[in-house]
């Protein structure tokens, strides 16, 4: 029985064309690895429900980076913080060892928009996303730009293909020290500033 076992052992690689004990000439090609980045809400008050839909929009959307919420406090590669002004947010991408800031401005809701499109859309700045105000409702980065009627949160096709894009090639050596900071005036005005 000994013997048969050995023969059908020499025998399976034979008949399957491949040497037994030698690796293929050809590895499989490596996936690129998925870049983390967490965050702190724990300054966001009432936006924790439309962070978490944001966030989970996000994580459905893309596969080169994942947002994750941090274990410990104070070392989050970015920020949510609930404030009474207009929506912000660094203009990315940020990467792992990062200081991004979403700033979740309560005027915006109270004008009517979409706490979570809201959410959502300062998200993707800091995935390195611009502002497209002129863009359909179907367009995340279209912002306010629809009007308040349009609540949808998800980013497009385009849109996710850019953050992947973004983040393909993993974290880089080198990070930029300076940010642009967005500020998403609902009301139509536009500024832009450096930090």
């Amino acid at each position: 029985m000994i013997k048969r076992i050995a023969a059908l052992t020499a025998l399976v690689p034979a008949m399957l064309s491949t040497p037994a004990g030698v690796a293929s000439a050809h590895p499989a090609p490596q996936a690129p690895a998925v870049v983390t980045l967490t965050y702190d809400a724990s300054n966001a008050g009432q936006w924790a429900g439309p962070i978490k839909q944001a966030v989970q929009n996000w994580n459905d959307a893309v596969h080169n980076v994942r947002l994750e919420p941090t274990s410990t406090p104070g070392s989050a590669d970015y920020i949510y913080e609930a404030t009474n002004g207009w929506p912000q947010a660094t203009l990315g991408p940020v990467f792992p060892g990062g200081s991004g800031d979403v700033q979740l401005g309560q005027q915006a809701v109270d004008e009517g928009y979409d706490a979570t499109r809201i959410a959502a859309h300062e998200t993707g700045h800091i995935l390195g996303l611009p502002d497209d105000y002129s863009g359909p409702c179907s367009e995340l980065m279209s912002g306010h730009g629809p009007g308040t009627s349009c609540t949808d949160a998800r980013p497009d096709a385009a849109e996710a293909a850019q953050v992947d894009k973004n983040y393909a090639a993993g974290t880089p050596t080198v990070r930029p020290h300076h940010h642009q900071v967005v500020i998403d005036i609902w009301s139509g005005r536009v500024l832009t500033g450096s930090r």
